[in-house]
């Protein structure tokens, strides 16, 4: 099977002798076996150019990708436009440590170019979204701050969970991780309203977990591509403290956790599970 291509098509700090901004394409597979870059000025920067553009790389390339990986809102809304006639599905991704390697490096080398603005640039600015509250009527009865094994992370994956994400790639070694390395979460007994609330998570496409500290402090969940979802928020000294371990224990496992919805405490049931990795790749500038 064709592996999927990464893309990235936007403004980037140059401009053309004209002194008309430029935007760039960018494609490539994830082990940068193939890749494709090619500009042009923002007037002619829509859904066609892309398309006549994905055209020859498919042509230049042999084959037709799978999928194609997009991290940039801007960027989705075009390729979704321009895949209509391809036939080729685009599927929004925060993670794509490949294509952002590559714009990291761009980025370092545009300085040369005589097309250069000079302008401040940040290769993965997104706007970022206002943390919006959780419908109140999905919102569970308890929650807590948990910790898992490797084991009892392995275990979860023959369990009974209507809706999970346990991505293979995250699994903890996978990324280097030691067996003996404690694994940080969050569990929701929802009661009633768990299928409800872990079908509502499904559909945000939940990305990672973090705490931020405030008045009150505050639980927040980073979803699609740059939605932010205030979970819960708290004001008590002894759950400030266990937020604080999270989050140490976040950076001692490489930025990897979980989000676990059940009914109830007694671990018989549960509805959802996510294997989360907050990384410079899943964070927007």
């Amino acid at each position: 099977m064709s592996p999927p291509w990464q893309l990235d098509f936007y403004r980037r700090p140059l401009k053309n002798a004209e002194k008309n901004s430029l935007w760039e394409l960018l494609l490539c597979t994830p082990d940068m076996g193939f890749s494709y870059a090619e500009t042009c000025p923002q007037s002619e920067a829509d859904a066609m150019w892309l398309r006549q553009q994905l055209k020859q790389a498919i042509h230049r390339a042999g084959y037709r990708p799978k999928e194609l990986h997009v991290f940039r809102p801007q960027t989705q809304t075009l390729a979704e436009v321009a895949c209509r006639e391809l036939d080729i599905p685009v599927v929004a991704k925060r993670g794509l440590p490949t294509l952002k390697q590559w714009l990291r490096q761009r980025a370092a080398w545009y300085p040369n170019l005589k097309t250069y603005t000079g302008e401040t640039y940040s290769p993965f600015a997104i706007e970022r979204s206002t943390p919006v509250p959780l419908p109140d009527n999905l919102w569970g009865e308890t929650w807590r701050f948990a910790g898992l094994s490797n084991a009892d992370l392995l275990r979860f994956q023959y369990e009974a969970i209507p809706l999970r994400s346990v991505p293979k790639e995250l699994l903890p070694l996978e990324i280097g991780l030691s067996s003996t390395v404690l694994i940080p979460g969050v569990v929701i007994d929802g009661g009633r309203r768990a299928m409800g609330l872990a079908q509502w998570l499904a559909s945000t496409r939940p990305a990672f977990l973090k705490y931020m500290a405030g008045q009150p402090d505050g639980l927040i969940l980073e979803a699609g591509l740059c939605d932010r979802f205030v979970l819960t928020t708290f004001e008590d000294t002894d759950v400030r403290g266990a937020a604080n371990v999270f989050e140490q224990r976040k950076a001692t496992a490489k930025g990897l956790h979980f989000l676990l919805i059940r009914p109830d405490d007694s671990g018989m049931t549960y509805s959802g599970l996510w294997l989360l990795q907050e990384s410079p790749d899943t964070e927007i500038g």
